[in-house]
């Protein structure tokens, strides 16, 4: 006949022993961190190649830019028509003045195109930054205190709206003499920050009629705090993915009006110019209109598929 008395003993010791080392040592299950909408983006941005492959390639543009004695020691400008008119390129000398051949003027072509990255980055940095700031300020406004403002604010971004960009970037760049890159940063972002205004106007209008904002309101909350704090950090996504795609536009606009006469002019080097310039000799010298339009498509076409990576990063649906 089995002991119950030992055997009840033993339950009730086993009932009150403290947990074995094993169940001690076992971690406690943990709830995952809740990640914000940045944070989720920028777990997707780390697992898309797009942005990996225009990432690297956007860094690359930005130190040509930045220094452009790292890649080639020749001048974008000296140039002798005795040696090297419209000199065939050297394709095993890399990196060197006569790598990629000599234009008209005896330039060397390689040189010319490092060092005109500088003006089409700072073109296409300077318009999207001044036209995000802008017409974000602009659309913010319209879009939180409607009304009257918004109407007013409205009907001006639509006469801007109206205004074809090229074409108004022509007429206004056609009264200056000497056109600089900040005189054609100006132009063009006096009238590109209309599609920034908008989409900043609908982010807003979407955005103040969240909770958050109407518990702010009720707290009493000031309308600047409320604006900076509350509805801009959560109305700049769209934003930040047009402006993101608008800058391979507003490089290829630049090399346009280059290209046309009306933009950037010598002695400032750019690829517009160069294509400009290669076009009288596009039979004989076919390579002097060949790598300006190569580095230019390449550096439009980072920026739009980081721009793409970034919108497929923020928008849910893409997901």
């Amino acid at each position: 006949m089995p002991d119950v008395t030992k055997t009840a003993a033993d339950a009730v010791e086993d009932a009150i022993a403290p947990p074995s080392i094993d169940a001690a040592a076992a971690p406690a299950p943990q709830s995952e961190k809740a990640r914000s909408l940045w944070g989720d983006a920028w777990s997707d941005l780390r697992r898309n190649p797009y942005f990996l492959v225009s990432a690297v390639m956007i860094f690359f543009l930005l130190l040509i830019a930045a220094v452009p004695s790292l890649f080639t020691s020749a001048s974008p400008t000296a140039g002798d028509l005795v040696k090297h008119f419209l000199g065939k390129p050297e394709l095993g000398h890399i990196g060197s003045a006569e790598w990629l051949g000599y234009d008209g003027q005896g330039r060397s072509v390689y040189a010319r195109l490092i060092h005109g990255t500088r003006a089409s980055i700072i073109v296409g940095v300077c318009v999207t930054a001044i036209v995000t700031i802008f017409g974000g300020l602009i659309g913010m406004l319209a879009g939180y205190f409607g009304g009257v403002l918004d109407a007013v604010l409205s009907r001006i971004t639509d006469i801007f709206f109206g205004i074809p960009f090229l074409l108004g970037a022509m007429v206004v760049l056609q009264s200056f003499t000497d056109r600089t890159v900040w005189v054609v940063v100006g132009a063009l972002a006096f009238l590109g920050w209309t599609q920034m205004a908008r989409v900043m106007r609908g982010a807003v209008i979407t955005v103040k009629q969240a909770d958050y904002v109407h518990a702010a309101t009720a707290l009493g909350a000031g309308t600047t705090r409320i604006l900076f704090r509350h509805i801009l950090p959560n109305a700049m996504a769209p934003l930040i993915v047009v402006a993101t795609i608008s800058l391979g536009g507003y490089i290829s606009a630049e090399a346009t009006l280059s290209y046309l006469g009306l933009g950037l002019a010598s002695p400032t080097v750019s690829w517009g110019v160069d294509i400009s310039t290669a076009v009288d000799q596009i039979r004989v010298a076919p390579h002097i209109l060949l790598w300006p339009s190569i580095m230019l498509s390449i550096t439009v076409l980072a920026f739009i598929m980081l721009g793409e990576a970034v919108r497929n990063a923020l928008d849910p649906k893409m997901r």
